[in-house]
């Protein structure tokens, strides 16, 4: 029985969302999280970083294991994952079983690449772009909704609250996934790399760890200089065993095609841009208006007053589906891009007044909400559907890279360039205004990236390398009769 596609897309969407929200949750609860541990807050920020790091592992094993197995079953999986990951995280008495409990909520991570990929599967190509435009966004709407949100809920209940709220959405959106989102009847199979997904997740774990503690433990020091050396050698020893095994962890013969490899270059660039708003912006909100420059906000307020972003990505996602439609997912890219740098800029001149914050975090918000949907209408236009999950994943992991850089980077700057106010060290003005050019300038960046992605004619088996004879076997019998036509939509 096949579920009506507005009711496929809420429930995708839904399970994207509570995926996003659990990423924010904890936001609220790190200034309090040495006394409810018993810790000290530099082993407290574990419970962000051991999340960065599960998802960033996760998602391309996902993606490869959705494409082998079912994305259907994969989802539901990672739905699992979410809800005991939540139920540990809630019951937890010591730092050990928080971070353990976070971390397998972080294997989720994966679920709004494997949901664009369902669409892509089960809708026709009218409601295609429109649809991916508001899968994509739930990331960004989560992450909008859940400061404010967990901010309520810590102030005016017990902390585990928040977590037993996020199992309870997990699992709400794994009941409606069972009942809406149909399933394969065959799935298409294949063998398991497990010598690639070490290495590659090996990579990925001194990566993340050396982005997200390098400020911790010095940028120039051996441990994170090594830890950039190892992730450098092992992604090296990673491409060289992918180029000779005959069924990859990811394709890199199909990952490095031009439009693939450039719209995951933007997206990293345009992962670092975005989340830069939310990073200054709460910090500017909360800063004490001594400062001369601050709005001595709470963290509920300061994240309230980020809900218009939000609300503007939601607002967005017809627009960026019509664009797309019309002259095709690079040219919402690019117009995403230039939306985000143009808020940045303002908010670089004028940043001194509330409603000055609010106009670029709408600007901000609804820039993301037209290259979000773009991003992977890009990447399936140039796939294979036997790889699109994996494809999408790679996608969704490029742009994690670039949002927790960005968290490394404004951490830096926000440490380094400071000023006393009534005997406190706080980030000064210059600080903000350098992180808000950057930010500007990674936006530019992704879209002049974004305008060197090339068009191509549709994609057939015959394009697949002659080194990986079982792809091309593969991709003819499960070939989706929408592809060709999708792709031929979208060459501009």
């Amino acid at each position: 029985m096949t579920s009506p596609p507005r009711t496929l897309v809420a429930v995708l969407a839904l399970a994207g969302i509570t995926v996003s929200l659990q990423q924010t949750f904890v936001i609220p609860l790190l200034p309090h999280l040495p006394a409810l541990l018993h810790t000290t807050p530099g082993n407290a920020s574990w419970a962000v970083t051991a999340t960065l790091i599960a998802g960033a592992v996760s998602i391309p094993i996902v993606g490869r294991l959705a494409d082998m197995w079912g994305k259907r079953r994969i989802l539901l999986s990672c739905l699992a994952f979410l809800v005991t990951g939540s139920a540990v995280t809630a019951l937890s008495t010591s730092l050990g079983w928080f971070v353990a409990g976070r971390a397998l909520q972080g294997t989720a991570a994966g679920v709004v690449s494997l949901g664009i990929s369902l669409l892509r599967d089960h809708l026709p190509k009218d409601r295609l772009a429109s649809a991916t435009s508001v899968m994509s966004t739930s990331l960004g709407v989560g992450a909008a909704l859940g400061v404010p949100l967990s901010a309520l809920l810590a102030q005016y209940a017990d902390w585990r609250v928040l977590f037993w709220t996020a199992g309870g959405l997990a699992a709400g959106a794994g009941v409606l996934v069972l009942l809406v989102v149909p399933g394969t009847a065959r799935p298409p199979g294949g063998r398991f790399d497990p010598l690639g997904a070490l290495l590659l997740s090996t990579a990925l774990v001194c990566l993340f760890l050396a982005v997200a503690k390098g400020g911790t433990w010095g940028w120039t020091g051996g441990v994170t200089l090594g830890s950039f050396a190892g992730a450098a050698t092992l992604l090296v020893l990673f491409g060289v065993w992918e180029l000779r095994t005959p069924q990859p962890l990811i394709d890199l013969r199909v990952s490095r095609r031009p439009r693939v490899l450039l719209t995951n270059t933007a997206s990293l660039i345009f992962g670092f841009s975005m989340l830069i708003s939310s990073l200054v912006f709460t910090q500017l909100l909360q800063m004490p208006t001594a400062a001369g420059y601050g709005f001595g906000e709470s963290m509920l307020v300061a994240g309230l007053l980020q809900a218009p972003g939000g609300v503007c990505m939601i607002a967005m996602s017809p627009v960026s589906a019509m664009i797309t439609v019309r002259s095709g997912p690079r040219t919402t890219l690019m117009a995403g891009a230039l939306v985000v740098a143009c808020g940045y800029g303002f908010a670089t001149l004028w940043h001194a007044q509330l409603w000055q914050l609010l106009v670029c975090s709408a600007l901000v918000g609804s820039g993301i909400g037209l290259a979000y949907g773009a991003m992977p209408s890009l990447i399936m236009s140039a796939v294979p559907v036997s790889q699109t999950a994996a494809a999408n994943s790679l996608n969704n992991l490029c742009r994690s890279l670039g949002t927790s850089t960005a968290s490394a980077v404004t951490g830096l700057f926000l440490a380094t360039m400071t000023t006393t106010v009534s005997g406190h060290v706080v980030p000064d003005r210059t600080a903000f205004t350098t992180i808000l050019l950057i930010g500007a300038a990674a936006a530019l960046l992704a879209l002049t990236v974004a305008a060197l992605i090339p068009g191509r004619r549709p994609a057939t088996t015959a394009d697949l390398p002659p080194a990986a004879p079982h792809c091309r076997a593969q991709a003819r019998a499960e070939h989706h009769p929408l592809d060709d036509r999708f792709r031929a939509d979208h060459v501009k």
